[in-house]
């Protein structure tokens, strides 16, 4: 693991392990962006880098004037400032730290991951350690991860798939993190055969760059055995080529959102590539789903246990439109059960689309182009594309001081 990565993870544990709340932030946000998530988490204690693939986060935050009244501290990772932050450590007793890691309950808020939405402002998601725990022991059990496992971490920190389908689920069962920065197929073959990986995680497209890669026939990949993905349209023959040509026999689909703590239903590594493909399995061990429909037609996807969040964050309005007084999760995504209680996702209700494993929002696009002084306004819709699935390739902008809507 690179010091900028182990440094990362230090930290984030460290975090949650003292009674604070980690609230992760993309990467690619601009800094207006990250300047309101921190405003809004109330956030004291920044973690940054900079040199992050090429941008200085925290020459970025202070050039841009936001306001950040309650932050106390800025931390740069892999500079003097995380050593000297390090050495704040001997002024705290072991039997403090302790006491502190003692007094963190299931039921205290351990995250805040913000989610995006149709109306172009990310909403807050707080998260419970029980919660968290519970889920991804749940998820490394029916996947098969396992002491012993070298898992490629492809999936950025910030996302839920890289932090808790990742590294909270290699903790708790004994496998090892092998962070990669960014997706790069030749890099991430060349690490397949030299760090031995046997799990690989992530979006359709990773796997597919993998497969046909030109050169793949010359790398080492009999170190590998299981592989996680999800979409709502897979192709089977991707299930049977992740399993030929990269070799790995275990292949689990899941389908989840951050509001279920990142999982709602997982399809096993034992069944069909057909039912991989077209499914996303079963709901996960100890929570309930249904779709609102008849048996066998299209309705929206719920969901129901102790996975679901008990509120956005100082939003109880979008609260109480996404989570009923019965408890169910209405997900806004459309779904069909079978006989046997697998969920096939057909639709979303969202005016969202997913590129490459992220998800899209219009507004959020529009929002941006609209704030450019040569746009009067835009529209953005997603495009079918072979490698990313879904692509926001295609823009409808009215320029300032033009009558016509052009694309652009």
């Amino acid at each position: 693991m690179g010091a900028q990565q182990r440094a990362l993870v230090v930290a984030a544990l460290g975090a949650v392990a003292a009674g604070g709340v980690l609230v992760p932030v993309n990467t690619r946000y601009k800094a207006a962006e990250a300047a309101d998530i921190l405003r809004r988490s109330r956030t004291r204690l920044l973690f940054t880098e900079h040199d992050f693939l090429g941008t200085d986060y925290r020459a970025l935050l202070a050039a841009s004037g936001e306001e950040l009244p309650l932050l106390e501290r800025t931390v740069t990772l892999h500079s003097g400032d995380w050593p000297d932050f390090l050495s704040g450590a001997d002024r705290v007793t072991g039997d403090e730290r302790a006491a502190r890691t003692a007094a963190v309950r299931p039921g205290d808020t351990a995250d805040i991951l913000f989610t995006s939405g149709t109306t172009g402002r990310p909403k807050g998601v707080p998260t419970t350690h029980g919660q968290n725990l519970r889920v991804y022991d749940a998820w490394a059990r029916t996947v098969t991860l396992r002491r012993g496992d070298r898992y490629l971490l492809v999936n950025p920190f910030f996302h839920t798939f890289g932090y808790k389908a990742g590294i909270l689920a290699c903790l708790l069962h004994g496998a090892t993190v092998v962070p990669e920065r960014v997706f790069d197929a030749d890099a991430v073959l060349g690490r397949i055969q030299d760090e031995r990986i046997s799990v690989l995680t992530g979006a359709p497209t990773i796997f597919t760059s993998l497969i046909h890669h030109p050169e793949r026939a010359a790398y080492d990949l009999t170190s590998m055995r299981m592989a996680v993905t999800g979409a709502a349209n897979i192709p089977a023959a991707l299930i049977e080529e992740i399993r030929t040509t990269l070799g790995a026999r275990s292949v689990n689909t899941a389908y989840g959102l951050t509001e279920s703590t990142g999982v709602v239903a997982i399809c096993p590594p034992h069944e069909s590539p057909e039912t991989l493909a077209r499914t996303s399995g079963t709901a996960l061990e100890g929570t309930e789903l249904r779709v609102d429909a008849p048996p066998g037609e299209p309705g929206e996807i719920l969901t129901r246990g102790f996975h679901v969040m008990h509120g956005y964050l100082d939003d109880p309005e979008a609260t109480a439109r996404a989570v009923d007084a019965d408890g169910w999760l209405h997900t806004g995504d459309v779904g069909v059960l079978d006989e046997r209680g697998f969920l096939r996702i057909t639709d979303r209700l969202k005016d969202m689309f997913v590129v490459g494993g992220f998800n899209v929002y219009p507004a959020e696009v529009e929002q941006v182009l609209r704030g450019h002084p040569a746009v009067l306004d835009a529209a953005v819709v997603g495009a079918p594309d072979a490698r990313l699935g879904r692509s926001a390739s295609r823009t409808a902008c009215r320029r300032r001081g033009h009558r016509s809507t052009r694309p652009s």
